[in-house]
């Protein structure tokens, strides 16, 4: 291994956190190392004191996000008997709007015994929507400055200010006792350089920043709250960041965490979909990239800058130099699928899935793959979690429409996986409606890896080839691309992102073309699917957002 150079990159995602050591010359994947949250996605009652959780919360403990740094990292150099030496860059991405409280140095609050039992003191995970009242205000008053058209015309609850203003309704002891709300994806940089700094790619997409006009003034603060006026100079308070810089150097003691050397180049933190879009290919307009998993992201580089509806935002350079980045999503896929089989499936399908030695998503993908498109007569709505885009709006819930007696488990988990490509074909026409181009579909995340029939339902859905990423962790070898960038190329590294992606990234061979017949019958139901999506969406009929008030007050 004489010679060669490596970069490290660690994807922070919503269950575990990944690792991975590539050669810095192709990308070719040495090690990869996985740690799973202790404590996972907290939504009931806090760990410990078993505090109990209001409905929509969603929380983290940042000490599982130390124990990736210090388990993931040593593994990787204890499988590939790398010389830490020749590592010469290390980047993180995470999930976000993922945010927490922290003192001046960095202390979360959570970890404070004072504070370990207060809710508003722990990690906001990105599918934290109990911040929904806020994102409503904040749409109000945000239209009368203008810069929501950025951002599809509509606040999102998973978004920064809403969860910063929740903190501050509900336990304004908690935000005064906040030196800093910061992403956790900052976070960690921080915890490994000493040196706190602000992303571009989230601070823009979920924090309304803009790479002309910075953070919206304190007059619109003021105006949704006076207590806020002064939120970014006294909150947030650090510089922005471009994608791909240098945030400073490994420090120390994270070098005794990790097993690097002190002074390795560490990469301003980046946003798990966003950083995957170089690791796509994917360095120029045109080509869709969708990381698939728990939820659905959907991005886009385009040289123009265009306002689309319902989108989660653009950025100018937020995704690659040069170019502006849109960003869409569903917030429920893999979580939908998940769901489906914890919670619907029978004893006979669990029964025959053991005794041929199959898991229950094997077995289900087997039968649904062997209906035809409508055979089932049904049809869903991908809203178990709510609808990001292009709705945004945390309270619609799920929908099956076409039940009877004789309906099978398969057939409600094909229509399940249906609706999640009705949804993202919504998205597509969403985005070509407005005049950006789309000609290419490449996939990325767990679900291209498992499900082959998904990928045949997506293409036929959206009438589109698609093809899938050579990369089996796809963020994080984004992120290990920025880590040779930050580096630079006197370390062995790249002067630029798009000179990494081109040597670093690659695609497999397969590709999903779209079925003629196939397409032609998803045509006809994808109609359906908008009537629907319309009306349950779009106020003709508000039933979904009054059970929810219902159950909330029983």
């Amino acid at each position: 291994m004489a010679g060669k150079k490596y970069a490290i990159g660690i994807d922070f995602g919503t269950e575990s956190g990944r690792a991975v050591l590539v050669d810095v010359a192709d990308g070719a994947e040495i090690a990869a190392a996985v740690q799973p949250y202790t404590s996972g996605v907290i939504t009931a009652r806090l760990p410990g004191s078993g505090v109990p959780l209001e409905p929509d919360w969603a929380l983290q403990d940042p000490a599982d996000y130390l124990a990736v740094l210090k388990q993931t990292v040593p593994a990787l150099l204890l499988q590939s008997g790398v010389d830490p030496a020749d590592v010469i860059g290390l980047g993180i991405d995470f999930t976000a709007c993922t945010m927490l409280p922290v003192l001046t140095d960095g202390t979360p609050l959570c970890i404070l015994p004072q504070y370990r039992d207060r809710p508003h003191a722990w990690v906001k995970l990105w599918k934290h929507h109990a911040a929904q009242p806020e994102a409503h205000q904040l749409d109000q008053a945000a239209r009368r400055f203008g810069f929501l058209d950025r951002f599809g015309g509509k606040v999102s609850s998973e978004w920064f200010f809403p969860k910063a203003w929740q903190i501050l309704n509900e336990d304004s002891e908690i935000y005064h006792a906040a030196a800093r709300l910061v992403e956790a994806g900052d976070w960690i940089v921080w915890q490994l350089t000493g040196q706190q700094s602000t992303n571009s790619c989230a601070a823009g997409y979920k924090a309304f920043w803009s790479k002309r006009e910075g953070y919206p003034p304190p007059d619109f603060f003021k105006a949704i709250d006076p207590r806020l006026e002064n939120i970014v100079a006294e909150k947030i308070a650090a510089p922005v960041l471009p994608q791909g810089s240098l945030a400073g150097r490994l420090t120390p003691q994270a070098a005794q965490w990790t097993g690097l050397l002190a002074g390795t180049a560490v990469a301003v933190a980046n946003v798990d979909a966003h950083v995957s879009v170089p690791a796509a290919t994917v360095a120029a307009p045109g080509a869709l990239v969708v990381i698939m998993g728990t939820s659905n992201c959907h991005m886009l580089l385009s040289p123009e800058e265009k306002l689309v509806p319902g989108i989660c935002g653009y950025t100018e350079d937020g995704i690659i130099p040069g170019f502006f980045g849109y960003e869409a999503g569903q917030t429920c896929v893999g979580d939908h699928f998940a769901w489906f089989i914890q919670n619907c499936v029978p004893e006979s399908y669990q029964l025959e899935a053991r005794q041929r030695g199959l898991g229950l998503h094997a077995l289900l993908e087997e039968k649904a793959a062997a209906l035809r498109p409508g055979e089932s007569g049904l049809l869903a709505l991908d809203w178990w979690n709510g609808n990001r885009s292009v709705l945004v709006d945390a309270d619609l819930s799920g929908l099956i429409l076409g039940m009877t007696l004789r309906t099978r488990a398969e057939e409600m988990y094909r229509a399940l996986i249906e609706a999640t490509a009705y949804g993202t074909r919504i998205i597509i026409d969403t985005l070509k409606q407005q005049g950006l181009d789309i000609h290419t579909f490449i996939a990325t995340g767990g679900l291209p890896e498992r499900n082959q029939m998904l990928m045949q339902i997506y293409a036929d859905v959206t009438g589109l080839e698609i093809r899938i990423t050579a990369a089996r962790h796809a963020p994080a070898l984004g992120s290990a691309m920025f880590g040779a960038v930050a580096a630079g190329t006197s370390a062995g590294g790249y002067a630029t992102i798009q000179e990494a992606s081109q040597r670093m990234a690659h695609l497999r061979d397969e590709v999903y073309r779209p079925d003629p017949h196939n397409q032609a019958v998803y045509a006809r139901l994808y109609q359906e699917y908008v009537l629907l999506h319309d009306y349950f969406g779009r106020g003709a009929n508000d039933v979904m957002k009054r059970l929810k008030a219902w159950k909330v007050e029983e």
